[in-house]
């Protein structure tokens, strides 16, 4: 209960579940926001989430699954028998299907689509072979299309004898075929009621519209929107045949959820989005996964120790500074890895900006290496005069370590998603373990190796033991 006496949403689901009142459930999923219902359902136990589906219906479920993530959403269906998955799935729009099948494990999408519809099944296969992060991963196939003969009136009776299965199509636009089946134009609707009733499709559309392919990438489609004000896009093959639409909405969409698992992974969460309703097992997976690969190039990192181990005897001081150095070094790096991938993502940088990057990056590394190196000179000095060790120029030279690894560790950042992507490795995924290492590894030899030459050339005396 929270502090006004009402129920949470999911303990509402719940008496309204025990009291089998399908129009009471209904409109109260109606009245929650996505959001809401996402939470919601994240509190119902596997049994009560199947229940609430049962009991909704094949349409209403579809319906309200499409309103979650393909995740959330995805796991729904998986939690289903075979059966019942695919009467809902047939009910979903093209695209939304095809995102729940894509999301799930290949033997359960598999069984799922032998018992849909074979029209339906047949479909969301071809959307399948596509690749998610494309126009032909994320197009619908449901849209309207006529010959360029058709008449105006034609079309307008077709669209009044179909309006509620059109209805889900979000009709913005009719496209026109030629002959061959090629798409020649396109109508927008308030043209066609306008227009006289006997006039043809071939007199009032706009001839040699735009449009995409199927291949074309999510940020190909981004800037395609952004230049054109349009509601969708057509989508062909190389021959101009027409095989779905692609909607502002969706590409927004699929490009947000693109970042979101970018930035997922590169928090180390491998396969993007994870809920903490999944089952514990495949949460561990996600994790452990990226922690095996980042506890050998931390050992790699940490072998560098050993190597100054007289310099360290000499000057414990320089104990004080390894964590500082690895955090504050790794974070300067992490900030350009993070600003490449999402340039990456963007479509604004590719590998071959790798001069530029190092460019743009050296000159924030220089002001923010020499502003941390300075902080950290005064306060290595501090600690040499308050521990008594009265060592001169240690400070300066802990001071320059910062400075010099701080670029080196911006410059690593910047550079290594866009080395990993051109030998089309996951730079979200790689980028993140190996620029810490790296800059770990090059922080403390960089402090080491400066203290261990100047004792070398009498800079450096170590203190009396």
């Amino acid at each position: 209960m929270n502090e006004l006496g009402q129920r949470e949403s999911w303990e509402e689901i719940r008496l309204l579940l025990d009291a089998q009142d399908v129009p009471a459930l209904n409109h109260f999923l109606d009245t929650l926001t996505p959001g809401a219902v996402a939470r919601a359902f994240t509190r119902l136990d596997e049994s009560e989430r199947h229940d609430v589906l049962m009991l909704l219906g094949p349409e209403e479920a579809a319906d309200l699954i499409e309103e979650l993530s393909d995740t959330q959403g995805s796991d729904l269906v998986e939690e289903l028998a075979a059966e019942e998955a695919a009467a809902i799935v047939d009910e979903m729009e093209s695209h939304h299907r095809a995102d729940i099948l894509g999301e799930m494990d290949e033997d359960d999408a598999e069984a799922i689509l032998r018992r849909m519809d074979p029209e339906e099944a047949e479909d969301a296969r071809k959307l399948l072979e596509y690749g998610e992060e494309t126009a032909g991963g994320i197009m619908a196939t449901e849209f309207v299309c006529y010959a360029q003969e058709t008449s105006v009136g034609d079309v307008i009776r077709d669209l009044r004898d179909n309006a509620e299965r059109y209805s889900d199509f979000g009709v913005q636009y009719a496209y026109v075929n030629s002959e061959r089946g090629t798409l020649v134009g396109v109508v927008r609707l308030r043209d066609l009621i306008l227009a006289p009733a006997k006039m043809t499709l071939g007199s009032l559309m706009i001839v040699n519209p735009l449009y995409v392919l199927a291949d074309t990438s999510l940020e190909d489609l981004e800037q395609f929107f952004d230049r054109y004000p349009f509601y969708s896009v057509p989508v062909t093959d190389e021959a101009q045949q027409m095989l779905g639409v692609v909607r502002r909405a969706e590409a927004e969409e699929a490009l947000s959820e693109n970042i979101e698992k970018s930035f997922m992974r590169f928090g180390g969460i491998i396969g993007g989005e994870e809920l903490r309703s999944m089952p514990t097992q495949e949460r561990v997976t996600r994790r452990m996964v990226w922690l095996g690969i980042n506890l050998p190039l931390s050992m790699l990192a940490a072998a560098v120790i050993p190597i100054f181990e007289e310099t360290i005897v000499d000057f414990p001081v320089l104990l004080f500074f390894i964590p500082i150095i690895g955090n504050l070094c790794g974070c300067s790096g992490n900030q350009a890895v993070a600003v490449s991938i999402r340039e990456l993502t963007l479509g604004l940088i590719n590998p071959s900006d790798m001069i530029r990057v190092l460019r743009k990056e050296l000159q924030v590394g220089f002001i923010n290496g020499f502003m941390l190196g300075s902080v950290v000179i005064i306060v290595a000095f501090s600690l040499d005069r308050i521990q008594g060790y009265q060592v001169p120029y240690l400070a300066l030279f802990i001071g320059l370590a910062f400075f010099i690894n701080t670029m080196v560790a911006v410059c690593l950042g910047g550079v290594i998603p866009l080395i990993l992507k051109r030998f089309k490795a996951d730079p979200a995924l790689g980028a993140p373990p190996i620029q810490t290492t790296l800059t770990d590894m090059v922080g403390l030899f960089i402090m080491f190796a400066l203290a261990a030459i100047a004792m070398h050339f009498g800079f450096l005396e170590a203190p009396p033991s």
